[in-house]
């Protein structure tokens, strides 16, 4: 299941600027998609690296070193690549000195971060493309077999494990001791994590197939019937539903969130950035494509990927692009932000890192 090849840096490194990671598909447990590191106000391609087919996995930074799958069925580091059993289209998470992943054979597998060398896998009846998440030492994925599963890290053991009535695509979220799960059966479902009880359903009348982030007392997702909603986990209903006037598209891509932003970018080739408590438009910028890929908040800008190969920043107060990086290739895979370097791959298998380049 394992081999052992050089993953080509072309001698480029993350430098180590302070102790800032991105483990997870949106950055962190709740999935708000908002970077703790800076980044430089113009970005330089510091390195960049090919994988044999694509990427549409969103990369993992960890400890200096960046994990990422392909679309040619393996997960690629620094110095070893790890052969699965499909097309990896999940992001990875790299928890407790560990990187777990789902394929599309539906195996879902642990790796260890340092040598590549495989730890356990466990089996889903469906592909699996909901990145993994973790707390409380416990792993968390969806399948396309409709099952929720919870894992113990160590061992690969299934804890618990919930049925749903449609797909699961996205990556659960977390919210204290709760894990949320948004999915084809157009239900937010709010699930103990220690003992896998569903706690509460609120309906959203629509298929999901973005993950939802989680700030204080809601949750934001987009949905493939046009909408956003802000959803009251108190209350344990929809507090409110954006949609705009002209353009009714779905939204793949899933939010970023903060105390004053809700960040969608959507297959009607806009970012809208709304106000989190009542979901009024504050801006929206247009882009010439449309975006697959997930914003990425980094201090007062939004990173987004288009799927005419273009990652744009953006003001996050006035909406007004002030920097841009055009590639060959399609962004589906969203950025990773980490030690002042955003990582980012195209669906040609370019691996692109930014940030600002030594004089």
């Amino acid at each position: 299941m394992r081999t052992i090849l050089l993953f080509m840096f072309f001698g480029i490194f993350l430098v180590s600027v302070q102790a800032e990671e991105w483990s997870r598909f949106r950055g962190d447990a709740q999935s708000t998609g908002v970077a703790n590191s800076s980044l430089p106000a113009e970005l330089d391609v510091l390195w960049r690296a090919q994988v044999e087919i694509g990427i549409e996995s969103t990369a993992a930074i960890w400890q200096d070193a960046v994990y990422v799958g392909g679309l040619d069925e393996k997960l690629y580091a620094f110095k070893w690549t790890y052969l699965a059993t499909g097309e990896i289209k999940s992001s990875p998470l790299v928890f407790e000195k560990t990187v777990f992943f789902g394929d599309g054979n539906g195996a879902f597998h642990a790796v260890d971060a340092q040598t590549g060398n495989a730890l356990w896998t466990f089996q889903t009846d469906g592909e699996i493309i909901s990145s993994a998440n973790a707390a409380e030492g416990r792993v968390l994925f969806g399948s396309y077999d409709q099952f929720l599963y919870c894992l113990a890290p160590d061992s690969g053991s299934l804890l618990w494990k919930i049925e749903t009535d449609g797909y699961i695509h996205g990556m659960p979220a977390i919210a204290q001791a709760h894990t949320l799960i948004a999915g084809c059966d157009g239900l937010l479902r709010v699930i103990d994590i220690a003992s896998g009880k569903e706690q509460s359903q609120i309906e959203l009348g629509a298929y999901v197939g973005a993950s939802a982030a989680v700030h204080q007392t809601r949750a934001y997702v987009g949905t493939y019937e046009s909408q956003v909603l802000g959803i009251d986990l108190t209350a344990k209903e929809i507090a409110w539903r954006y949609e705009h006037l002209q353009r009714k598209f779905p939204y793949f891509a899933s939010p970023s969130v903060t105390s004053e932003r809700v960040i969608v970018a959507g297959r009607d080739k806009m970012v809208h950035a709304l106000d989190p408590d009542t979901g009024d438009v504050l801006w929206t910028y247009t882009s010439r494509s449309r975006f697959e890929a997930s914003p990425v908040v980094v201090g007062n800008r939004v990173f987004a990927g288009t799927m005419d190969g273009k990652i744009v920043a953006i003001d996050l107060d006035t909406g007004e692009p002030d920097w841009e990086f055009v590639t060959g290739s399609e962004f589906v895979a969203s950025p990773s932000v980490a030690r002042e370097r955003l990582i980012i791959g195209t669906t040609d298998g370019t691996l692109y890192c930014f940030g600002k380049a030594e004089e």
